[in-house]
């Protein structure tokens, strides 16, 4: 049973929890809208309130939207199979097929995350055609296509593309004609270009305690992302699932359908969703980020619930969804957790070639490894669990179980270092697999970065030595949305310990290798 009052109470704390010039929540339950907010100012400059009707960027919600569509125009994927190798010329791995795309399953490394390594400026104007180049560039993946989950948004950029080549129609308008309109989401576009937002709506980057100001966005989005729709047209797609929830054949039955790893292993990603658990409730959903911009959305089918939260500012809209759940389904929060006691640590996981890194403090065990730090609680078993993770040690090393990506890690712990000589990294390098370059160049003590390739040379990065032979590039703001992530930069020696080469790798972008030319 609905909890009303509970529901009303959250909704009322959601601009004072997640601080911000503005945001909209709605809740479907059994088909019905049962509460819908907005609050706050679509842009603080011009006073313009922000809506249920305010259309803003829905980011990544958008793959399922495309994987929708390909579904009802083509039926099964395996159809385009033969059509991905147009976009993946010189690859020399197994090609992916066309549902390990949908499943993120591919084991291309992330587009976004390699503009960063191709030299792009956060603020580059990124057209439409300056995607596929970078795609098609690709000579290998960052694991066999099939034996893992990686989150790459190139995936997506191709799935658009292969729409418009084998219908021959315009993407935006077949969204409209066979989604959109079906579902009742009479406002909803394809609006690609992030430089031009429809409705005016600002995208702000910040905190309270920096302030607010405009982000600064220049990429076309397709495929992977692009659609703008407002609270009421996400909402109207929630009631539009639940009226189809009995047809096999209905679009969001498809999409949820059950997906596997090459070797059998349950997959909790499929056709633009993660399927997922929180609380113990099964739920499918996905977010979506760009500068400035927050969105996240979940359908508890068995329950007949759904929520969306969105923002035009960075707030994490998942944390604002599952307190919205919560509140609904009146859910006790309780859990039963230990205080964090050496926790602290620094390790590297060498089959990945990226640092890890684990920080206890008062509410459990923070962890860097992916594109933003998450967090575990310490159960009494010792484990420490977090959304779809978990952490263990044994024999020194970090063992860390990620069900969702198909991976378990063995870390091995570092020795931390407070400094290391640059001067004996520092150099020009060469990437045959981007065929791009990477510069180290000392500086008094100081290590610093620049990388350059089909997009010029980038901006200046701090670099800092963690571990013997052992570096980090720290993120910076990136085209797309936040960072991602720290880039783990392993040093290689011969057998005289002269350095010759290096690996950099963030979990978006694993395992590129340079090798030193001066």
């Amino acid at each position: 049973m609905l909890d009303t009052a509970a529901l009303d109470r959250a909704l009322n704390r959601l601009p004072h929890r997640f601080r911000g010039p503005g945001g909209v929540a709605g809740i479907v339950k059994d088909g019905k809208v049962v509460a819908r907010r907005a609050w706050g100012f679509a842009d603080m400059y011009r006073r313009l309130p922000m809506t249920a009707q305010t259309r803003l960027p829905i980011c990544s919600i958008s793959k399922q939207f495309t994987c929708a569509l390909l579904l009802d125009q083509f039926g099964d994927p395996a159809t385009l199979d033969d059509k991905v190798g147009e976009f993946l010329p010189n690859y020399r791995e197994r090609l992916p097929t066309v549902s390990e795309l949908c499943h993120n399953q591919s084991g291309l490394r992330d587009y976004w995350a390699l503009t960063v390594l191709q030299g792009a400026y956060p603020e580059n104007e990124f057209r439409r055609e300056d995607a596929l180049p970078l795609i098609a560039s690709a000579k290998t993946g960052h694991f066999p296509a099939g034996a893992h989950y990686s989150y790459s948004n190139g995936n997506f950029r191709i799935l658009g593309e292969l729409i418009e080549r084998g219908t021959g129609r315009d993407l935006a308008d077949l969204l409209a004609e066979r989604l959109f309109v079906p579902a009742g989401m009479s406002t909803a576009v394809l609006s690609p270009n992030t430089r031009v937002p429809p409705d005016g709506v600002i995208g702000y980057e910040g905190n309270d305690d920096v302030g607010f100001l405009p982000a600064d966005n220049g990429v076309y989005w397709f495929g992977d992302a692009g659609i703008a729709a407002s609270l009421d047209d996400m909402l109207a797609w929630e009631c539009h699932i639940d009226a189809t929830r009995d047809d096999p054949g209905g679009v969001y039955n498809r999409l949820s359908a059950p997906a596997f790893y090459a070797d059998g292993a349950p997959a909790t990603y499929a056709y633009g969703l993660r399927q997922d658990v929180y609380r113990g409730l099964n739920f499918t959903g996905h977010g979506g980020g760009l500068r400035g911009f927050g969105s996240y959305r979940m359908h508890l089918a068995k329950e007949r619930l759904s929520v969306v939260v969105m923002f035009n500012h960075g707030t994490s809209a998942y944390n604002a969804a599952t307190m919205l759940v919560d509140a609904a389904l009146g859910l006790d929060t309780a859990t039963e957790t230990i205080p964090p006691t050496d926790w602290d640590g620094l390790w590297l996981d060498e089959a990945q070639g990226l640092v890890v890194r684990t920080v206890a403090d008062a509410d459990g065990v923070k962890l860097h490894y992916g594109p933003s730090a998450t967090r575990a609680t310490v159960a009494p078993d010792g484990i420490a669990r977090g959304q779809d993770f978990s952490l263990g040690k044994e024999d020194g090393r970090l063992l860390m179980l990620r069900r969702s990506e198909n991976l378990t890690v063995s870390a091995r712990q570092l020795e931390p270092v407070e400094w290391a000589d640059a001067t004996l990294i520092a150099g020009r390098y060469w990437s045959e697999e981007l065929e791009a370059f990477l510069e180290i160049e000392a500086r008094d003590g100081a290590a610093f970065a620049v990388f350059e390739g089909l997009y010029g040379r980038g901006p200046m990065e701090r670099m800092y030595a963690l571990a013997e032979d052992v570096w980090i590039v720290t993120s910076r703001r990136a085209l797309d949305a936040a960072a991602p992530g720290d880039w783990t930069v392993l040093i290689q020696r011969d057998a005289a310990g002269v350095v010759t080469g290096l690996s950099v790798g963030c979990w978006l972008a694993r395992g590129v290798t340079y090798r030193r030319v001066i």
